[in-house]
């Protein structure tokens, strides 16, 4: 069932209207808009849909965008097994950039070091010069 226009347009300035403060949607903003959504009758996919399209048009950050720019860039960094810690600090960096700077850096490397965990990819960190960064975090 196609949702009516006027509903739609109502939606995009909902979305509008939580990001208004901070020009971010983290993920409870987002689940939050995404219930109102559903409520007025717009499938999760076409919320997501017009919660990215909002956010291109009004120059907002969506935490979960920035996340999954991080993950792919750690995934290629992880093609030959690990992820050394020049890849994981510019994974931070890119993850820093890509929200604005509102996710804090120590969260950030959390967020980042629980992603790698949960996809099996391993740290390259110690030898004869190296650190504990990964551990570290």
């Amino acid at each position: 069932m196609a949702v009516p226009e006027q509903i739609r347009k109502q939606f995009m300035e909902y979305i509008t209207l939580q990001a208004f403060d901070d020009q971010y949607i983290d993920r409870q903003e987002e689940k939050k808009i995404l219930e109102v959504g559903v409520k007025n009758g717009i499938s999760v996919e076409e919320g997501l849909s017009l919660i990215r399209q909002v956010a291109s048009e009004k120059g907002l950050v969506v935490e979960r965008d920035a996340e999954d720019r991080a993950k792919d860039f750690l995934e290629k960094a992880a093609q030959d097994g690990k992820v050394d810690k020049k890849e994981f600090e510019n994974a931070v960096a890119l993850f820093k950039n890509a929200s604005k700077g509102k996710v804090p850096e120590p969260e950030i490397k959390k967020r980042l070091k629980a992603m790698m965990e949960e996809n099996a990819w391993k740290a390259k960190e110690g030898g004869l010069f190296g650190s504990n960064w990964y551990s570290a975090i």
